[in-house]
């Protein structure tokens, strides 16, 4: 699967590969939404529920009795209950497919919706690829494509800090590096707690914003290391990781106070 990207859900419960051309979208609380954005041919969405033991295999069987259009169905390794529908929008017929599974403690619903005549083997693929991540197992620490719940958080952050040194310091924010002595500033006047690690951690995720918007080649990427899941900046040409927990908070938990040039100019000089 060299071609293709690997997600991890958020909370860890399941991971799976989806095609590079796709990424992900916008959709309802606790449904994953993925499709290509430059060439459509279809919408794939995955929604997982955890159970007791037993419960992805009983959410099958569930589905087979109460859906009379379903039928057993083997996609890869799983057990399947699929079910088609048909419609039509703007003058075009569409197809929506639809596949109940099950692993362990976790059920899944995923749909494929395409133009009516294109095949289903792309989201066949995505969900033969669908793995549990059980409780209490110690997994290695992964970079994978970054997420939406982490490029909300970096939005956060960074209207976070925009938003203070407006109201603050009376200036507008760029996200630019002669920004980082206004960041600097609003510390230096807020007097913000020492263990208001959220602070902390924002203003590191901004520093990385202003690397990423002045130097090529950086790129951000969800970390998922335990119960850590973060963004993070990868330099793509070196593999080199840039976290922003480690760039602020860190230091500040450790007692060296916060530093927001030094820590810059320490992230250049690494890169």
């Amino acid at each position: 699967m060299a071609q293709d990207k690997k997600f991890i859900s958020p909370g860890a419960w399941f991971s799976m590969y989806y095609p590079a051309a796709w990424s992900e979208f916008e959709d309802g609380e606790g449904s994953f939404l993925f499709y290509d954005p430059n060439e459509w041919s279809g919408n794939f969405r995955i929604s997982a529920f955890r159970g007791g033991p037993g419960y992805g295999r009983d959410f099958i069987h569930q589905e087979l009795r109460d859906n009379a259009q379903a039928v057993a169905l083997q996609v890869g390794e799983l057990n399947c209950a699929y079910s088609q529908e048909e419609f039509a929008e703007g003058g075009v017929d569409y197809v929506t497919h639809f596949w109940v599974t099950g692993i362990d403690d976790i059920g899944f619903e995923c749909s494929f919706t395409v133009a009516r005549g294109t095949p289903p083997e792309a989201a066949a693929r995505v969900i033969s690829s669908l793995e549990v991540r059980h409780c209490g197992t110690k997994y290695p620490p992964e970079l994978i494509p970054v997420r939406l719940s982490e490029i909300y958080q970096i939005d956060a952050a960074y209207e976070w800090v925009e938003r203070k040194i407006k109201d603050v310091l009376k200036v507008d924010f760029q996200g630019l590096e002669e920004d980082i002595s206004r960041m600097q500033q609003l510390v230096n006047q807020c007097s913000f707690n020492v263990r208001k690690r959220e602070v902390w951690i924002d203003l590191g995720i901004v520093l990385c914003v202003i690397l990423a918007n002045e130097v090529d080649g950086l790129e951000w990427r969800t970390l998922i290391d335990g119960n850590r899941e973060v963004p993070v900046l990868l330099q793509t040409c070196t593999e080199l990781v840039i976290d922003p927990m480690k760039l602020v908070w860190s230091r500040v938990k450790a007692g060296d106070g916060c530093h927001l040039q030094e820590a810059y100019a320490q992230a250049l000089k690494n890169l």
